[in-house]
């Protein structure tokens, strides 16, 4: 069969989009570019906000629409939350729950030809306490340079504006042994650049036996990325500030830059209030030392945060605490969600909801805040040579991609998209360097 993959959300849905992808090609199925191509399309599906599963039920549709004759299959968060809602749609031929993207091959045998109306089939399991890792190999995209490696999966805290546990089940890891024979995989098939990820990935180990941590897992992966500097670079996804050890840390100071110098530490909040209410795990105070040490220890460390503006109860006072709190703090880009109910939440049900333009006029403050702070950090590095992955780019020109998450438009030399090498940072009245989130 010719099969379309299209991805929402995360990166670890991404990560199970190209594993699902390996998976069929070597089933002997073909990849389509889109839906028109294609005899199945296969959404795979984000619901972190209500707007997530509404663009899920539109991209479904549009898909209809483009090739009447291509039969639906929706895996994802949104299909493991509400699978009757999405079975229900008459675009949809069959529903695969996150515990089931490793049975994507065999679910194309159950795909119907496309009727008017189908009927269509659910295969999603309730996620238990004690949910098995999902058994997806790790691949090399077709598309991108940086190959994501999926370490662990679901999540044990209960933040109150958060419906991923739900979905996603409790927190899980893959074993170390496993991981570096993955590792090992993508290194031989040249990735030149790894992305540890996961739900919550600052939570890797706990639920194994012996028990251990992510520091513990760098360190065994490191012996097969190749040399230092020409080998393959390993990056790390979201990590909770409380989750960053002194091992950890002391890693990538003596690693970098095939551990990459990056670090994204979702905050959330500034305000002390709004955190507790939030059910985070760490208080502003423990966002600014652990900045202020990476740093310190880090030289030339990148630093990015996620921060969600009109939280229910948050005053002016307290945003003035989440500003000051990312001015002030070593921060080269921070991500700005605008909170938006999601039932399910126990913060759908919080009084004090923000009037929208008040989230609207703060979101802006803080992304002309990120900005201005993205720029700063670039601009540190002119004059100097970076670490850098070329990736393709979207103007003339390819991109490079720093260690610390420089982006670097070159304006000289064509070396190939995925190659590893040294790139000097000069600013040109044509083209400007900035950072993102990893």
């Amino acid at each position: 069969m010719r099969v379309a993959l299209h991805t929402h959300g995360c990166r670890l849905n991404q990560s199970e989009t190209d594993a699902m992808e390996a998976a069929l090609v070597a089933a002997g199925h073909d990849i389509a570019d889109g839906p028109e191509d294609a005899e199945v399309y296969v959404l795979n599906s984000c619901t972190i906000t209500h707007q997530a599963d509404a663009d899920a039920r539109a991209s479904i549709r549009r898909a209809k629409r483009r090739n009447p004759a291509v039969r639906v299959l929706v895996t994802g968060c949104y299909a493991n939350g509400d699978p009757e809602a999405v079975a229900a749609m008459d675009e949809v031929d069959g529903v695969l729950g996150n515990g089931e993207k490793d049975a994507l091959t065999d679910a194309l045998s159950r795909l119907k030809p496309a009727v008017a109306a189908p009927n269509a089939f659910v295969q999603v399991t309730a996620l238990k306490k004690r949910t098995t890792f999902t058994a997806l190999a790790a691949a090399t995209p077709r598309r991108r340079t940086r190959s994501l490696l999926k370490v662990q999966d679901g999540c044990n805290y209960r933040c109150s504006f958060c419906i991923v546990p739900q979905v996603r089940g409790r927190s899980r890891s893959l074993t170390i042994e496993d991981v570096v024979a993955q590792a090992r995989s993508l290194v031989d098939a040249g990735a030149p650049e790894i992305v540890l990820t996961g739900i919550h990935l600052g939570t890797y180990g706990r639920d194994l036996r012996p028990r251990v941590r992510l520091a513990d897992l760098v360190a065994a992966i490191l012996p097969v990325l190749g040399p230092k500097d020409t080998g393959t670079r390993l990056r790390l996804s979201s990590l909770d500030p409380h989750e960053v050890d002194d091992d950890l840390i002391a890693l990538v100071a003596e690693h970098a830059p095939q551990v990459c110098r990056y670090f994204h530490l979702p905050v959330q909040s500034g305000d002390p209030q709004v955190l507790r209410a939030m059910r985070r795990g760490h208080t502003a105070e423990d966002f600014a030392a652990l900045t202020a040490k990476l740093a310190a220890k880090i030289p030339g460390v990148g630093i990015g945060t996620d921060v969600i503006v009109g939280f229910p109860g948050e005053t002016d006072a307290a945003f003035e605490n989440t500003y000051a709190l990312l001015r002030d703090a070593p921060v080269a880009y921070h991500h700005v969600f605008t909170y938006s109910i999601r039932k399910g939440t126990a913060a759908a049900t919080m009084p004090d909801q923000v009037p929208p333009a008040v989230k609207a006029a703060r979101n802006k403050a803080l992304r002309e805040l990120s900005h201005r702070q993205t720029e700063a950090f670039a601009a540190g590095f002119e004059g100097q040579s970076l670490d850098a992955v070329i990736e393709r780019g979207r103007g003339a020109h390819p991109m490079a991609l720093a260690d610390n998450y420089v982006r670097v438009p070159l304006v000289e030399g064509r070396p190939s998209v995925g190659e590893r090498t040294t790139v000097d940072i000069e600013r040109r009245d044509d083209s400007r360097v900035g950072v993102g989130p990893a």
